[in-house]
């Protein structure tokens, strides 16, 4: 087709049809891509192919980019896309909508557009007549309505055939091909457990079990998520399977609570692979098990981060109109790297990348995105925050703490412009706002401190078992999320630990050598010295009496290098995203000491 501009103004309404279809094409191929590689998932937990699940969880994630890149391309080659007027913009939209009537994910495809008009349009162009400012299609009771599709969720009635029975069913309907080692006596431990957690259920006329259709795949983990319904109790009942010896599947523990469904779905860890057919309801039915969370970052977990980034950017506009407190810089201490600042009445840190860095810092912007963008695509552990990365965020400049401006115009003048009464940030990052370990370390109680340098050191090992060495370990690029876990948020530094050399301390050679100031040995831009960190993480005595108590090995070369030796030997590393003394095999460890042990049945 000829070039836009070449086209008549009676064609507008035709060729702006055509430029809709092609970009709810471009979305339809990227749902496509994003439901088969939660399929290809299956396979691959089931032949317990860790390495291929890896991979395919970090192609997915940069196949959303590729589809846009593809349709701007269509449209650019096809329509001149640069050349459409204001006029078949607008029908452009309207014909859209009118696609989107039927569809089921309608959200989504909003947000694809979205990303495709940025991609075509300059910023001071969007109006809310050429992208969707707003959503336009409702997503309530969507439902996959074709014959021989899947519902969303199924629901089972245990009054009628007896708990064991309906919670056997629930897994075996999902069909997988590797055979449990012992199902039954992993739904006693599921009985048992609901028995301790809620006393005897007393069955109700409404007593039923939702579970969604398909299974969540994460990391060596499969998930049947579901509710528990029984008179006026809505509580989420989750059930990961795991593989055993033998090349068999348990069911591991049971989940019972909101609390740890939140660290489960948070930002810490990697997303989930879930084939949904109807995406808006599949959030819809966990927020009822976590009605705190907000559906941005539910859908962000679920693998739709483009998503979750639309709705957290439109919370920010809402929230921006209904409060008045200023942005401040964060608490804590200055980065080197990066100028960071907080909305006090709103959860999370904005992140700019300054000019330039002083000494002894060695490293560039594109280096520094290029860390951000490994931690996205890299299994994260519950250990690394996630981040939401923007382009030209427009804030009211009158919201701007004076000290802030003077801060941002001083450190990086590159990465602003003025725009009206608005601040356009160029480039920003923005994270879950947490409280700094230094911070948390320097006001805790002596429990809270023995808490957070626990964690801190699990933190570090769950990092290098993830093949991430942090770099700057200092407890200021640590924080403490709301459920207490230590996570590692500062990540300019970062490096595999498989191309970190890691080395002893050789011993001094004479007295010159141990008093000196300097090291006596050369140092390799790779090389690591575990057995020197004590020098800055030791210095507070309530902090080193806690640290030798839980982690004496940290400072070991012996405890980096056998992380080191697994990694470079193949192993992918294990994550439990729930306490560990709550599996099966550890809570009921009776039940797994010999084969011939009998089962204890639960009424």
């Amino acid at each position: 087709m000829a070039a836009m501009k070449h086209f008549p103004k009676l064609l507008s309404s035709q060729i702006g049809f055509d430029v809709a279809q092609t970009m709810l094409d471009g979305f339809n191929r990227h749902y496509r891509n994003f439901c088969e590689a939660a399929v290809r998932a299956r396979a691959f937990f089931e032949a317990a192919d860790w390495h291929a699940l890896q991979r395919l969880a970090r192609e997915r994630i940069a196949s959303y980019d590729d589809r846009v890149k593809e349709c701007v391309c269509a449209l650019e080659d096809e329509y001149d896309a640069e050349s459409i007027d204001d006029e078949v913009w607008q029908q452009i939209k309207l014909h859209y909508i009118g696609l989107l009537t039927a569809h089921r994910q309608p959200e989504c495809a909003e947000t694809f557009f979205n990303s495709v008009c940025c991609k075509i349009l300059h910023r001071s162009y969007f109006n809310n007549d050429f992208i969707f400012v707003r959503p336009a299609i409702s997503t309530e009771y969507i439902e996959n309505d074709e014959p021989a599709a899947k519902p969303t969720y199924r629901a089972y009635y245990p009054g009628k055939d007896g708990l064991a029975a309906t919670l056997a069913r629930i897994v075996t309907n999902f069909q997988l091909e590797t055979p449990f080692e012992d199902l039954g006596r992993d739904v006693d431990c599921i009985m048992q457990t609901m028995l301790e957690t809620f006393g005897v259920i007393e069955p109700k006329p409404n007593f039923q079990i939702h579970v969604l259709s398909s299974l969540f795949f994460r990391h060596q983990g499969a998930y049947i998520v579901g509710r528990i319904i029984n008179g006026d109790l809505l509580a989420p009942l989750v059930v990961p399977i795991r593989h055993v010896e033998g090349g068999k599947l348990a069911l591991d523990t049971v989940l019972l609570r909101t609390e740890p469904l939140l660290v489960l779905f948070s930002f810490s860890h990697s997303y989930f692979l879930v084939d949904m057919e109807v995406p808006s309801a599949y959030v819809a039915f966990l927020r009822t098990v976590m009605p705190r969370k907000a559906k941005g970052e539910i859908y962000t977990s679920l693998g739709l981060q483009k998503q979750g980034k639309n709705l957290f950017y439109r919370d920010l506009l809402h929230h921006l109109s209904h409060s008045s407190d200023l942005f401040i810089a964060a608490p804590g201490i200055r980065g080197m790297v990066m100028i960071v600042f907080t909305l006090p009445s709103f959860p999370y840190v904005f992140k700019v990348i300054k000019d330039s860095f002083p000494a002894p810092k060695e490293t560039t912007r594109e280096q520094v995105e290029a860390k951000y963008r490994l931690v996205k695509r890299h299994d994260r552990l519950g250990r690394l925050a996630d981040t939401l990365e923007y382009s030209s965020v427009a804030l009211p400049v009158a919201r701007l703490d004076d000290a802030l401006v003077r801060e941002l115009e001083t450190l990086a003048p590159s990465m602003i412009e003025y725009e009206g009464e608005n601040l356009v940030i160029r480039h920003v990052y923005i994270e879950r706002r947490m409280v700094p370990l230094n911070l948390y370390l320097q006001n805790g109680s002596d429990a809270e401190v023995e808490h957070g340098i626990r964690e801190y050191g699990n933190a570090v090992k769950d990092l290098l078992r993830a093949n991430i060495f942090p770099g700057d370990m200092l407890y200021k690029n640590f924080g403490v999320t709301r459920n207490g876990r230590v996570v590692f948020y500062d990540y300019d530094e970062i490096e595999y630990l498989t191309d970190c050399n890691v080395r002893a301390v050789p011993p001094a050679r004479n007295e010159e050598d141990e008093l000196s100031g300097e090291p006596w040995y050369a140092v390799g831009p790779h090389d690591i010295f575990p057995e020197t960190y004590g020098t800055f993480l030791l210095g507070d005595p309530r902090v080193q009496r806690a640290f030798l108590a839980h982690h004496a090995d940290f400072f070991e070369p012996a405890l980096w290098q056998e992380s080191r030796a697994r990694l470079m030997a193949g192993e992918v590393p294990d994550c439990f995203p729930y306490d560990t003394s709550i599996r099966f095999s550890v809570r009921y460890p009776e039940r797994f000491a010999r084969d011939d042990a009998p089962a204890v049945r639960v009424a």
